[in-house]
């Protein structure tokens, strides 16, 4: 099946449960649909560079999934539906990285990004 990476953004005034509890949601809704998430990390409350819907923060959370098209388009579908979901962006890509993602690694462990 393919492989594709989404990070969602959530709205501001939710609490990180709630945010996290999105996650499981749109997991299961995959799921059913006979996909499989391989990794989720929740980033937490970040600036946006502009507003979206009149908020400047939001939850970023990140997930890693393997899954047929049918079941990313309908996980897509509906996070567009959902109120408390702001933006999605799905990439599909050939394989997974080992290890966190780089949001969440230490700035240490990013090495030199200028070279």
């Amino acid at each position: 099946m393919p492989l594709y990476e989404h990070v969602m953004i959530a709205r501001q005034d939710l609490s990180s449960a709630q945010a996290e509890g999105l996650v499981d949601h749109f997991t299961s809704v995959l799921a059913d649909n006979g996909g499989s998430v391989v990794a989720s990390e929740y980033w937490g409350v970040k600036t946006m560079a502009y507003k979206i819907n009149k908020n400047r923060k939001g939850h970023y959370s990140f997930l890693r999934t393997d899954a047929p098209a049918g079941a990313v388009q309908e996980m897509e579908r509906l996070m567009r539906l959902h109120d408390d979901v702001m933006r999605v962006m799905t990439v599909k890509v050939d394989a997974h990285d080992e290890g966190p993602s780089v949001q969440m690694q230490k700035r240490d462990d990013r090495g030199d990004r200028r070279r």
